[in-house]
């Protein structure tokens, strides 16, 4: 049979999980003796769970997997022409999907090892990887390998096992379809031939898995006799609440029109999966807003620690809304990927400018709730700052903002203290160093993340850190999932007390945004254009667009398959005791930058031809 890196992540786990695993506390120390004896990896809660701790180590860091991190692949994001041109995103903008295959920067497939640095961790390696691993548990679980564990103690593990496979598969099918789910240890000396199921299949089975792991595992591992042991330092293992998030996720992702209907399918939804999926998200947020759980939305004016955190001994961010996160490793990384967000002059970065799109910074309404193309909308081109959704001065830096605020020293370098983004300015004259779409984006960095105000670094402990899955996406994906589920906006969970209006509303209300208009909450279709454009501005830049557009059957089609930049100039000069919010603009413009010429077979990714190679089941992506 052919030996290829798919049949090695197989595989090989068996081996080098059982002779090298490592703990996270102080209280999952290995016995000497484990490396010798496999079961002895399985006779305890310590050893177990040492065993199992190693899988979350397997997920990658999305926004610092490399020096600078390509990782928003939607219309979401502009990169800079010359060093930029390695990221993966010029990559998806062409088309050439198969460059993800071993590309350096490309968390979905590179040099993996299980052992390695934030540039070694991947997708596909790492998930396939992580199925034999919980496999491997499953079966020592099954077989009587725990012999001295309570009750709880082998809830906690088995609960987790199933978890991680779910996970696992999720992360894996999300972008290349269905996969063989594979449910046993698979031996080393037989010929692989399970074939590739359909979406809906896996799906089944990953809701299973994440029901499993809910019924099993508690909400809150410090309210146990193991979480004790490590009180307050249990946020990155699974639990109750991640599991029902991930069960609302794969019922939403199997309803949604790609997954239902192929890429060549009408974008409808499968209302029975749909249903399901409010019901698992219906049910966390009930225990949410009944005060039963950890989670909650932060106010809005700590917004800014969902993302990033500042002088807190390397604190990770996401506070209480953070669901699921991945470790990470190596939070003094975040310089690098900081730089990315600032003209190259400003910051000792790679030369990479990674800029929001001025299509999608458009998708950040007016503080009144409407979209900005909407007549009653209140927007003005000639004061295009102004009356804008909070989330808009939060995350985006435009025209006349003050970027630097302490003392610099030598005068030629005064042009960069206000952000220059009009058509000429020092901000966008270089498509190479600079934006190249009329904006910045500071949704993960503060003012002051330059060579001279220096807040950022190091020495500023600045940590940086994308979670997987937040509570805000839990309201969103519970609201698109009611209003599919049951045909209407006014949709909603049985088990729970908003329908999809309300859902949506309540991200909105955070953030000091209006409620969605009468007139898009009257329709399905009306809703559904907002809620699009929610998703947009609430999880900007956090890498979901992506897969948002594909899954809805719109990344190919217009205006989603388009970048764009805007061009003004300024009615007058700029009067720095002014706030920014009322500069007068003249001659707007918007022009189109980039045009992705995709077709249908975009939709997923292409498989690697050596692994469509070892045999006829495991067949390649349709149009690849």
């Amino acid at each position: 049979m052919m030996k290829t890196k798919f049949i090695y992540y197989l595989y090989a786990a068996a081996v080098a999980v059982l002779l090298s695993f490592t703990a996270c506390e102080d209280y999952l120390d290995k016995a000497p003796e484990s490396v010798i004896s496999s079961d002895d990896a399985y006779k305890n809660f310590t050893n177990f769970q040492g065993f199992v701790e190693r899988m979350y180590h397997l997920t990658p860091d999305l926004a610092k997997h490399n020096w600078v991190s390509s990782f928003n692949w939607g219309e979401d994001e502009v990169i800079t022409i010359g060093n930029g041109e390695y990221l993966m995103g010029f990559s998806i903008d062409g088309g050439n999907y198969r460059d993800y295959i071993g590309k350096g920067d490309s968390f979905l497939d590179r040099n993996w090892s299980p052992e390695g640095d934030r540039f070694q961790k991947a997708i596909w390696g790492g998930s396939w990887y992580g199925i034999r691993v919980a496999n491997m548990g499953l079966q020592a679980l099954s077989e009587g390998k725990l012999i001295d564990a309570t009750q709880e103690e082998r809830d906690l593990l088995e609960g987790q096992l199933y978890f991680l496979r779910g996970w696992f598969y999720f992360q894996l099918t999300q972008y290349w379809g269905g996969l063989p789910y594979i449910e046993t240890v698979l031996p080393s000396d037989e010929a692989l031939t399970l074939p590739r199921e359909s979406y809906r299949e896996n799906a089944e089975k990953m809701a299973s898995d994440f029901q499993r792991a809910a019924d099993l595992l508690p909400i809150d591992w410090n309210n146990t006799a193991v979480g004790s042991k490590t009180l307050n330092n249990n946020d990155l293992r699974a639990n109750k609440i991640w599991a029902l998030a991930m069960l609302g996720k794969t019922y939403l992702y199997a309803g949604s029109p790609l997954m239902t209907n192929g890429i060549n399918g009408p974008r409808t939804y499968d209302a029975e999966m749909c249903q399901k999926s409010a019901d698992a998200f219906g049910q966390l947020l009930s225990m949410v807003e009944n005060g039963q759980t950890q989670y909650a939305l932060v106010d809005f004016e700590e917004y800014s620690s969902l993302f990033y955190t500042l002088q807190k001994n390397w604190l990770m961010p996401g506070g209480t809304e953070a669901i699921i996160r991945s470790p990470t490793y190596g939070p003094d990384s975040y310089w690098r990927q900081m730089n990315s967000y600032q003209p190259s002059p400003m910051a000792n970065g790679d030369g990479i400018v990674l800029a929001p799109a001025a299509n999608y910074v458009n998708y950040y309404g007016m503080a009144n709730g409407m979209p900005l193309d909407d007549q009653e909308s209140g927007f003005d081109e000639t004061h295009p700052w102004k009356g804008r959704d909070p989330r808009f001065y939060h995350d985006i830096i435009y025209d006349g903002v003050k970027v630097v605020s302490g003392t610099i020293t030598n005068p030629d370098d005064e042009e960069w203290r206000y952000a220059n983004l009009h058509t000429g300015g020092n901000y966008v004259n270089d498509p190479r160093t600079t934006s190249r779409t009329g904006y910045l984006n500071y949704k993960f960095i503060p003012l002051g993340a330059n060579i001279w105000d220096n807040t950022y670094g190091y020495s500023y402990a600045a940590h940086f850190h994308l979670t997987w899955l937040r509570l805000a996406d839990v309201y969103l994906m519970y609201a698109e999932a009611a209003a599919q589920g049951y045909g209407s906006p006014q949709g909603k969970s049985s088990n729970f007390s908003k329908n999809a209006v309300e859902a949506l509303n309540r991200i909105r209300e955070r953030a000091g945004v209006d409620p969605v208009a009468d007139k898009y909450a009257s329709s399905l279709e009306g809703f559904m254009d907002e809620l699009i454009r929610e998703r947009a501005v609430e999880l900007a830049f956090e890498g979901h667009r992506f897969n948002d557009l594909r899954r809805w059957l719109l990344l190919t089609e217009y205006p989603y398959n388009i970048k764009t930049r805007q061009e003004f100039d300024r009615a007058e000069p700029l009067d720095t005791d002014q706030d920014p919010k009322e500069n007068a603009v003249m001659n707007w413009d918007e022009e189109i930058i980039t045009t992705r010429n995709l077709s249908n077979k975009h939709y997923w990714l292409p498989l690697k031809t050596e692994d469509v190679s070892i045999y006829p089941e495991f067949y390649q992506n349709p149009g690849w």
